[in-house]
């Protein structure tokens, strides 16, 4: 069962959180791209389509955290520092995604003005996934010597 629950833990992070980080990257580059075509009626058509797959991986993504606490708890490591950094840092990227990116983008679809911040919570929100990640492989304390 911790095999099982790992696994879909791993997969979900890659198939849900990989495009969020690209698709989210890729909104800014290509809103600004957008606003200086004022005259292309199909100049929101890749921002938006960014925005979708963004809001949309976004949902599937609950399923990372969802199956991340399942299987710290089958493997009894939910009291670990490192586990416990790594939801923390996931909750608040969770929190940037919600309450700052996906709001931001759709802003920027509607007013067709690139906005600086968008890109800098965008940023943040992948670098808070690159440290949970580092934490999931190092897993300071571990006895697999990942992070000796």
């Amino acid at each position: 069962m911790k095999a099982f629950l790992l696994s879909v833990h791993v997969l979900a992070a890659i198939l849900a959180i990989g495009p969020v980080a690209v698709a989210a990257s890729m909104f800014p580059a290509t809103a600004r791209v957008a606003h200086l075509a004022p005259d292309d009626p199909r100049k929101n058509a890749v921002p938006g389509v960014l925005n979708r797959i963004t809001r949309v991986y976004a949902v599937i993504g609950i399923f990372v955290p969802v199956f991340g606490v399942a299987t710290g708890a089958a493997l009894g490591v939910l009291g670990d520092a490192w586990l416990i950094v790594s939801m923390v840092l996931t909750a608040v990227a969770a929190v940037l995604l919600a309450g700052l990116v996906l709001p931001g983008q759709q802003r920027v679809l509607g007013t067709g003005i690139p906005d600086r911040r968008l890109a800098m919570s965008t940023g943040l929100f992948n670098l808070l996934w690159a440290v949970v990640v580092v934490l999931m492989i190092v897993r300071p304390g571990s006895t697999t010597g990942a992070g000796r």
